[in-house]
């Protein structure tokens, strides 16, 4: 089945030699019923004319980002909201180092960074160049960004060396965007629940429980899930933080309030409780605020456990439910005691001991720990939460299929 019909993919050309390969790429894109448009970089047209490319792309070329005439027809912001998804092929060691450091001085760049899509990247480059330290620690880099690479391979090169540096061939390239675009379309048809953020629990009007979490990491699977294709539903507890306008956000308080979203939403195929739920909540809410010089003794009792409800009801048990487990000691343990007792498919754990990772920072560091014993736990070294939401996802993805 041909995923690319009426897809809308944004081609950047950078300058290499390699660059001759975009045109049989614009070829086989428009051959599967993509709507191609392209941007050129400065060094990219002395290997390819922009006639070249809008002949076979049927549409202009955009290579200035200070054009007025680009600015008034579709600017920077609106070319990377076009595109289904970015492919730069090929990407030279130049613009992967000026991408890994967030530079964005020219229309090629400036896209790329305003983008909201997934972007792909097909690097070529001599291989002494591929091999060196400083690439393979900007690609590293690119990768933590969540960008998607695409080779390259191993091969006779122009300049007469042989090695790991050769662009990726266009049909080969086809099929890796093609295998994207079947994944979103498999996943369309799960609908996913995700809790995220701290809750707040009222001792008096003005005063509450609460906790540090950010909810950071549980809005970034959400964007992840949703960028994926699933559908996806984000209960939140008090947090300021932005989401997906695909994504249906459902905004609460309390512990009650968000076992109450979690039970209206219900049934899910996969449900992800990141949230750092209050354990306890105050027995007797007051009515008005306590002043200073009231005597103030809180009796606490516990909060209704959302993750155990829905990990052990008889009709209503997604596929997959996965907890996380925020530790500051005996990490290895303390997860698999949880994994146990809330008869949980996953547990997620952290240490927020570690004041890089964890709460309120956007790196995390994170193990999984399964309940079926013939997968092996998995670490998931330090990185943006973005990346880490996206391994997550991928390997929820590997589960459902």
């Amino acid at each position: 089945m041909n995923n690319l019909i009426e897809k809308k993919i944004l081609l950047i050309i950078c300058g290499g030699i390699s660059a001759y390969k975009s045109l049989e790429l614009i070829r086989l894109l428009k051959k599967k019923g993509a709507e191609v448009k392209t941007i050129l970089t400065e060094s990219a047209k002395e290997f390819v004319t922009p006639l070249s490319i809008a002949s076979l792309s049927q549409d202009k070329v955009y290579d200035d980002l200070f054009s007025a005439e680009n600015e008034a027809e579709m600017n920077h912001i609106s070319l990377s909201r076009w595109a289904d998804v970015i492919l730069v092929a090929p990407i030279t060691a130049n613009t992967i180092s000026k991408l890994s450091n967030g530079s964005a001085n020219d229309l090629a760049s400036t896209v790329i960074l305003a983008s909201d899509k997934d972007i792909f990247l097909t690097p070529a480059m001599n291989v002494r160049m591929w091999e060196h330290s400083s690439t393979k620690e900007n690609l590293s880099k690119l990768k933590s960004f969540n960008y998607k690479i695409i080779g390259p391979e191993i091969g006779d090169m122009a300049c007469g060396e042989y090695g790991e540096g050769k662009m990726t061939e266009p049909n080969k390239i086809i099929t890796e965007i093609e295998n994207y675009f079947s994944n979103l379309k498999t996943n369309k048809k799960f609908k996913v629940l995700i809790t995220a953020g701290p809750t707040h629990e009222y001792i008096d009007p003005v005063r509450f429980i609460s906790n540090r979490s950010s909810g950071k990491q549980g809005f970034e699977i959400a964007k992840s899930l949703s960028k994926k294709g699933f559908e996806t539903t984000l209960i939140s507890g008090p947090s300021n933080l932005e989401i997906n306008k695909n994504v249906n956000l459902i905004k609460v308080e309390t512990a009650k309030q968000m076992f109450e979203a979690v039970q209206d939403n219900l049934p899910v195929d996969v449900a992800i409780f990141s949230a750092a739920v209050s354990d306890f909540k105050i027995k007797e809410k007051k009515e008005k605020k306590i002043k200073k010089e009231d005597f103030l003794n809180l009796t606490l009792e516990k909060n209704v456990d959302i993750l155990h409800y829905v990990s052990n009801h008889n009709s209503l048990r997604p596929k997959l439910v996965i907890g996380f487990a925020a530790e500051t000691d005996d990490l290895k343990e303390n997860a698999e005691v949880k994994l146990i007792e809330k008869n949980c498919d996953w547990i997620i754990a952290n240490d927020v001991s570690k004041k890089s990772i964890g709460f309120d920072s956007d790196f995390n560091e994170v193990e999984i720990f399964y309940k079926d014993t013939k997968i092996k736990n998995e670490n998931l070294s330090k990185k943006k939460k973005s990346a880490i939401a996206d391994e997550i996802i991928d390997r929820v993805i590997n589960q459902l299929n």
